[in-house]
């Protein structure tokens, strides 16, 4: 028996219409500023496209692939998700892509299994239009929350996701996926963060249409329960108080082809540190450009 939902029909009243053309025009703006068009994907040739994208980026060793062209055909078959931007104004070259499966009912929350953008058109916001369609796409389907995960030792996507989408972190995952061997992972431990994106709240859709959730003004005197030294070495310290801050690395996709071991440290810092915050009850309120997750205790408001 089959594990798909049932479909929503469009115009489901589980969604308010307003809200999908709020998303759609969202959508469609985020593309026109990036110059790109984005649209789901079926025919054999797009989604070869798209997984050549992804081999492109990851560089898996020897055969093991992050997709198919064949599972992408059958999870478009099935309802999933499966989209590329196409460069507008470079003969419509498919240039990212995403794919994304639906969790089990009532809820059928869809789970954005992986997301990729071409080193080429990095900075156009490419990625952005693309979460942008993904939202308006799950909405018209009745479906109110996408959920993914991501490596939180990466400043940038770190806030990508937390700053500009304004999705928030609920888990910790230690080596969730195991050892990857690929030309981002290389031999480090796959810790990731399991992020919800609430598609119907306020600044998510503020998010969407270009208003980042700006980090609050931090308190210097909350301390760090993860710093970072002068020369870029992880200093655990616990947290006190109802706030808190963790630091991640400029650039550990650098660190791990330079110093692995310091890269390694981190990995095990982090996981220590954010980890330990958020399996004790801590919330991600934001993330800080300068590389720090922003933390708070809701049971402990009052203990500062």
């Amino acid at each position: 028996m089959s594990d798909i939902p049932a479909p929503v029909a469009l115009g489901s009243p589980a969604v308010d219409e307003r809200l999908v053309a709020d998303a759609e025009a969202a959508a469609d703006a985020a593309a026109r500023a990036a110059g790109c068009r984005v649209r789901p994907i079926g025919d054999l040739a797009d989604l070869e496209a798209a997984c050549g994208l992804f081999e492109g980026i990851w560089k898996p060793d020897g055969d093991n692939a992050l997709a198919t062209p064949e599972l992408l055909r059958a999870m478009d078959k099935a309802g999933s998700y499966v989209a590329a931007a196409f460069d507008g104004t470079r003969d419509d070259e498919l240039v990212a892509a995403c794919i994304g499966f639906f969790g089990p009912p009532p809820d059928g929350a869809l789970h954005s299994h992986i997301a990729g953008v071409s080193a080429r058109i990095r900075g156009r916001s490419v990625g952005f239009a693309l979460k942008a369609h993904q939202r308006s796409w799950a909405l018209r389907r009745g479906t109110t929350q996408v959920s993914w995960t991501f490596d939180p030792l990466v400043r940038r996507n770190a806030y990508f996701n937390i700053g500009k989408l304004a999705a928030l972190p609920a888990q910790y995952l230690p080596d969730f996926y195991g050892r990857m061997n690929d030309g981002i992972n290389g031999a480090d431990a796959t810790d990731r963060l399991l992020v919800a994106w609430e598609l119907a709240a306020p600044d998510v859709a503020a998010a969407c249409h270009g208003l980042p959730r700006n980090a609050e003004p931090w308190d210097p005197s909350a301390g760090a329960a993860l710093d970072i030294t002068a020369d870029g070495r992880p200093v655990v310290a616990g947290a006190t108080g109802a706030r808190t801050r963790v630091a991640v690395p400029a650039d550990i996709e650098q660190l791990r082809r330079t110093d692995p071991h310091c890269a390694a440290a981190w990995r095990a810092a982090l996981r220590d540190a954010l980890g330990g915050l958020l399996a004790d009850g801590w919330q991600v309120t934001g993330f800080d450009r300068t590389g720090w997750y922003l933390l708070e205790r809701p049971d402990r408001k009052d203990a500062q």
